[in-house]
């Protein structure tokens, strides 16, 4: 179970039917009911994706400066720079800015710095470089905001700047010819939650006479869709417009670069969706910044020659493989040492350590965010310095908590859910202690943080058509702000299952009724999942249409399981009818006495996590957790039962109520015999007794 607990939204089948009069697919309908869009007119605002959503560029702050300037630069024949930044965002934004300016006849010239030896944004090195090559107009795309002295600096020089970014402000503005920003305090503009494409793409419009920025949308809206879904931007009003139309001019004409990309990546003849762009398509132009070559990727898209563009998509392909491989050995080390050492995944993750790679740490801490429920800071460490990148789990704030620790740290910057930070070597261990302890607070005032959200739970399979699946599509694009849809069945069986993907996925066959799934549970094994065959399960699960050398089957993608809801109540009621004395079988108490292992892993859990001799947790938590680091199925009834035997044996004191128990491990220095426990020599009587002796 990943997941604390599923919060699922109650079903309104009268309004679904409404929805489904109006001519919205069954399984689509039940979506946007649960998404608050219960009327035929609240559904179509919802479904509305076209350019009527976009907004007049000049309404954005400076953009009128912007275009004078640039105008200006195209007209007198000026060198321009477009800079950017080397993520998917900024080499987009580059490409986009670059392509466009060309076609209006600019001398212009694309710059991305490197990330491993150049960093982020503008630097001297980069200004002083750009110089001597005649650049007398550097314009800054998904990057430039918070470069007050590089600004400065590059005037020095005789280069003019004008900005267009999409990340948020400080106090005090760059002296720039112009800043084009939709976070600028001052900004008119009605939609703030553009990427930095989605600027770069309106300074384009706005360089257009208005009767042909149809054109220009259509030239450039595929970037500016692979932009907005590679930086998990809202895909809502403008964004969703924006995507809409990127996918549409994909799926329709693609500039041979990504054309390129798109039959390497085994994505041809496939409908490409933002789920196409944000896990095949990014990762792989993304592959070129966090390996350091940033221009490979620039080349691609800006190539016009489809020979030149087979040539990058394969090199940038076998980059990403590169990157794989780094990122998985730095993965599995972690991992390693977090099975090792379960308390250091208690709170907060922070670890250290030397030749890891800074390009792709940022995923691994992801990654371990991910799968241990907690925020992951990984460090690099180099000559006694550490250069650190984080992410987040449930909401906690890391910008706020970096700033609580900002005595241990040389620098720090980003955002709530991902940033950066540079630490002595010396301080590491304090910086552990001190984020541990802010990420298990936030934890302990927001339970609720670790929640899947289902839209709909499902009571049967009869919606579960190719059909019904396939019209999900008009909910499309998916991203953030509308996640692709959840679903729910409860007390499915597992049918079958088996490892993939070197071990690290597994595929399901999945039983409900009288019909059969097939399943894929990516980045989670069978033992993860606590799978046994015949087990009863509850799944949460998006549907796709898996098409297997033509042959379409519905499959469904999990999100999370858990032991099915019936048989988790049947543990909980055993056990009560356990503690209130109440005859039980010999199938009962077969389930109930606990085995020498059972009492192994319960010890150890409680051994590695409460260092301070002190635990306190929910009874199914604690039990999950348990059978997590087993290995073994959750199964409360006989975790608690150890328990009961440790504190009757003298080990541990045992306290609380259903909903929170606290435990206390007492040192000793002696063997302590469970098999002489009172409750285990009564539990295996009543045993034997039902056996007929």
């Amino acid at each position: 179970m990943k997941y604390d607990k599923w919060n699922i939204y109650p079903h309104r089948q009268t309004a679904a039917e409404s929805l489904v009069r109006s001519g919205i697919p069954p399984l689509a309908a039940l979506v946007l009911c649960a998404r608050g869009c219960e009327t035929p007119e609240a559904a179509a605002a919802f479904l509305q994706h076209d350019t009527s959503l976009l907004h007049d560029p000049f309404l954005m702050k400076d953009m009128d400066r912007a275009v004078a300037r640039v105008r200006q630069a195209i007209d007198q024949g000026e060198v321009i720079c477009v800079y950017g930044d080397y993520d998917v965002d900024g080499i987009t934004s580059t490409c986009l800015l670059t392509s466009f300016l060309a076609e209006e006849g600019a001398q212009v010239l694309p710059y991305v710095p490197n990330r491993l030896t150049e960093g982020y944004s503008l630097n001297p090195a980069a200004l002083e470089q750009l110089r001597q090559q005649g650049v007398s107009l550097i314009i800054t795309v998904d990057c430039g905001i918070t470069n007050v002295e590089e600004t400065t600096w590059a005037k020095d020089l005789g280069i003019d700047v004008v900005i267009t970014d999409h990340h948020e402000c400080k106090e005090i503005l760059p002296d720039a010819v112009a800043v084009v920003n939709p976070h600028r305090p001052d900004c008119p503009y009605p939609f703030d939650m553009l990427a930095g494409v989605g600027v770069a793409f309106k300074l384009a419009l706005a360089l257009t006479p208005p009767e042909r920025r149809l054109q220009t949308m259509a030239a450039y809206c595929d970037l500016a869709a692979i932009g907005t879904v590679a930086d998990v931007m809202e895909l809502r009003s403008e964004n969703r417009a924006i995507v809409s139309l990127g996918l549409e001019r994909l799926n329709t004409h693609c500039r041979p670069g990504l054309e390129a990309l798109i039959q390497e990546a085994g994505q041809a003849n496939k409908p490409l969706t933002a789920g196409s762009i944000s896990f095949s398509l990014a990762p792989r132009i993304n592959a070129a910044g966090r390996m350091g070559c940033p221009e490979l990727a620039v080349r691609l898209l800006l190539t016009g020659d489809e020979l030149q563009a087979g040539i990058y998509a394969k090199q940038l392909c076998a980059l990403n493989r590169d990157r794989q491989a780094v990122e998985l050995a730095i993965f599995e080390t972690c991992q390693d040492y977090l099975t090792r050492n379960p308390q250091a995944a208690q709170g907060a993750i922070v670890l250290a350590g030397t030749n890891w790679h800074q390009g792709v740490v940022g995923i691994v801490a992801s990654r371990l965010a991910e799968r241990y429920q907690v925020p992951a800071f990984m460090i690099c460490l180099e000559d006694g310095c550490g250069k650190g990148s984080c992410r987040s789990w449930g909401q906690f704030n890391l910008f706020q908590a970096l700033e609580q620790c900002s005595d241990l740290l040389e620098g720090f910057g980003g955002h709530d859910l991902a940033a950066g930070f540079t630490i002595s070597e010396d301080q590491i261990p304090a910086f552990r202690t001190k984020m541990s302890r802010l990420a298990a607070r936030w934890r302990g005032e927001h339970p609720s943080d670790s929640a899947l959200t289902v839209d709909v739970l499902l009571p049967d399979t009869s919606l579960i058509t190719e059909q019904n699946v396939q019209s999900l599509s008009i909910l499309e694009p998916h991203g953030a702000g509308n996640p692709s849809p959840i679903f729910a069945l409860e007390d499915v069986t597992v049918a079958g299952f088996s490892r993939v993907g070197g071990g690290r996925h597994t595929r399901l066959q999945l039983r409900k009724g009288g019909a059969l799934f097939d399943g894929i549970f990516f980045s989670t094994t069978p033992e993860d999942a606590q799978l046994s065959l015949g087990g009863k399960l509850d799944v949460a699960f998006t549907l796709q249409i898996n098409d297997f050398r033509g042959h379409r089957t519905v499959q469904l993608q999990l999100t999370d399981c858990k032991p099915s809801h019936s048989v988790a109540v049947l543990n909980q009621q055993l056990y009560r009818r356990y503690r209130a004395g109440s005859p039980l079988s010999r199938l009962e108490l077969e389930q109930l006495i606990p085995e020498r292992r059972d009492f192994v892993a319960v010890w150890r859990y409680l051994t590695s996590i409460a260092s301070d001799g002190l635990l306190q947790d929910s009874p199914t938590r604690l039990s999950q957790k348990i059978a997590h680091l087993s290995g073994r199925r959750e199964d409360l009834s006989r975790t608690m039962v150890c328990l009961e035997v440790f504190r009757e044996r003298g080990l541990i004191e045992l306290r609380g109520s259903p909903e929170t128990i606290t435990i206390t491990i007492h040192k000793t220095d002696h063997k302590v015999d469970l098999e002489a426990s009172e409750i285990l020599i009564r539990l295996r009587r009543q045993k034997t007794d039902r056996s007929g002796g």
